[in-house]
């Protein structure tokens, strides 16, 4: 389906040198966005944007850095020059570390009584770690808007859709730091709608369930492919029993961009997630 809505406006990306980000990026320049790819990775930003050059759409990199406000400025200024000041932007980086990460699900006495090495509880846990954790999930939404929305704010449906998780709705085990900021994007997504609602910025969310991709390939598949037993946990408590595929986020992604679809809808956060949200496990 054409979007016509779409076609000429500016679309930034953050985050877009990744897999589900850069997907997102191709969707929107295949509905004639001119598209910014914005990553702290210039080659990987530039290897998509070429992708989207070579595919017949309009698309530049810009290597840049969404936790620095003056690295996001000069962003700001490339693509206002090349491309036009933004209509769309898209809050699409962020990531985990392990330095914020369990080993276990749960804590079990025997770990603090024989201290192992190779298992870290939530006492051993770095706050430095947990601190880049959140960061670059929050700030890095709280930073990017901050430079792009000064621009929207006098524009006509404009737009920004926020890349939250089903972290944002339950906290899964191991990982509280992303857990925690993914909820913490999702509070900021609703508190943005309202803020800048008598501005026309329309401020939304997808929530991407169960994705396989490079970042948690080593999470969900063992060296010999064959699957983790945490993908067997996701599995389960996924009724559509799959991880979704990045193309499944199209829908979701052009109806939030598109105001003849959502023009009345602000403030929202959708799952797509094969219904892992809706199970209770029983």
């Amino acid at each position: 389906m054409i979007h016509e809505n779409l076609k000429g406006r500016v679309a930034v990306v953050t985050g877009g040198g990744g897999v589900l980000c850069g997907a997102f990026a191709k969707t929107l320049a295949k509905q004639g966005c001119k598209v910014a790819v914005l990553d702290l990775n210039e080659e990987a930003a530039q290897k998509c944007a070429d992708e989207i050059v070579k595919d017949g759409g309009c698309a530049i990199a810009v290597g840049c850095n969404v936790l620095e406000l003056e690295s996001m400025q000069k962003a700001r200024d490339i693509i206002n020059k090349k491309l036009g000041t933004c209509d769309i932007l898209l809050n699409g980086a962020g990531g985990n570390n392990p330095k914020g990460t369990t080993t276990k699900d749960t804590l079990e006495k025997i770990d603090l009584v024989q201290k192992d090495e190779n298992i870290k509880t939530f006492f051993d846990l770095d706050p430095n770690g947990i601190s880049f954790v959140f960061n670059l999930n929050f700030l890095g939404t709280l930073i990017p808007t901050q430079v792009f929305a000064r621009d929207m704010v006098e524009k006509e449906n404009t737009c920004i859709v926020m890349v939250t998780s089903m972290n944002a709705f339950r906290p899964l085990t191991r990982i509280p730091a992303y857990s925690a900021a993914k909820a913490a994007v999702k509070n900021f997504t609703e508190w943005m709608a309202v803020h800048f609602a008598p501005m026309g910025i329309r401020v939304n969310a997808i929530a991407p369930g169960f994705f396989s991709t490079k970042q948690n390939a080593a999470l969900l598949w063992n060296e010999d492919g064959s699957p983790t037993e945490r993908t067997g946990k996701i599995l389960a408590a996924t009724p559509m029993d799959r991880f979704g595929k990045p193309e499944e986020l199209d829908g979701a992604l052009l109806f939030l961009c598109d105001e003849a679809y959502s023009g009345f809808i602000t403030g929202v956060n959708i799952p797509v997630d094969g219904g892992f949200n809706a199970y209770s496990g029983v």
